[in-house]
């Protein structure tokens, strides 16, 4: 095994360690944290950063054309789907009042859905 290819699999064992523990940390941020809009945030930004960083590593370590074109796919698919499903469930908790409004310090929602103009 030549001197490259150790350090890429050390790098890539580093960043799956990395990423699990950012993983973690989003899954403790979830459990401990006291509203919905706080925990949809837990659950989507450590958690996207985290595949992204254990996913580089499995990257790292495989070393194919096609493994890593199948991780790249995967990497785009949770980008594009995470954030919009965060966004849908706060949206949907705030609508059915679950987000405890009265700690909002903005609510740009407020006069749209009041009026009946929001979609």
């Amino acid at each position: 095994m030549s001197v490259g290819a150790q350090v890429a699999d050390l790098a890539g064992a580093l960043l799956l360690f990395s990423g699990c523990f950012q993983c973690l940390l989003g899954v403790i941020g979830m459990l401990r944290l006291p509203d919905v809009l706080a925990r949809s945030h837990a659950a989507t930004k450590p958690q996207t950063l985290g595949m992204l960083l254990v996913l580089v590593g499995v990257a790292l370590r495989l070393r194919n054309g096609i493994d890593i074109g199948t991780l790249a796919l995967v990497v785009f698919f949770q980008f594009l789907t995470s954030p919009v499903a965060s966004h849908l469930v706060a949206r949907s908790a705030y609508r059915t009042a679950q987000t405890g409004s009265r700690d909002l310090v903005r609510d740009d929602l407020d006069p749209q859905l009041s009026d009946g103009e929001g979609d």
